[in-house]
This record gives structure tokens, sequence and C-alpha cells, in this order.
């Protein structure tokens, strides 16, 4: 059975600085369009399909703001 991955980002732990968009080696992440609470542009993940499930986003990350999770395919 295939393994993928799933990105979550917190979208109000997230202060745009963008080092996960830059660091990602797969390109899917961006910065929002949108501001969250805190007033940054949060990353959104835009091609989940295309994730390795490296963790670089995870690693980068000043704020802890994001989790991966390797999941079977047909899993949740």
């Amino acid at each position: 059975m295939a393994v993928k991955a799933k990105v979550k980002i917190f979208r109000e732990k997230c202060k745009g600085c963008g080092l996960c968009v830059e660091y990602c080696p797969r390109g899917i992440l961006e910065l929002d369009k949108k501001i969250n609470l805190q007033g940054y542009n949060p990353a959104i993940v835009i091609d989940e399909d295309k994730c390795s499930g490296c963790g670089f986003c995870f690693l980068v990350c000043p704020d802890v703001g994001i989790e991966v999770e390797k999941v079977e395919e047909g899993g949740k």
C-alpha cells in the first residue's frame, strides 16, 4: 500500500515568515492572501498530493506551526 503525507498548518500560529515555502522541495506551499487573526499571511498547502512527507517544512518552522503525518493511502 502506498504511503502519502498530510500537512497540517496551524493557521493562527503562522507568522508568514515563508521559510516553509522556500524550503519545500516539491513547491506545495505558498503564503495565503488572507490574513489570520494575528495579522499575518499564513502558509497554505496548495497541492498536498505532491507532498513526499520529507518534513522540511516542519523542521524550519520557528513557530512549531506545522505537522506532517504519513498516512496509508485510503486511510485517514
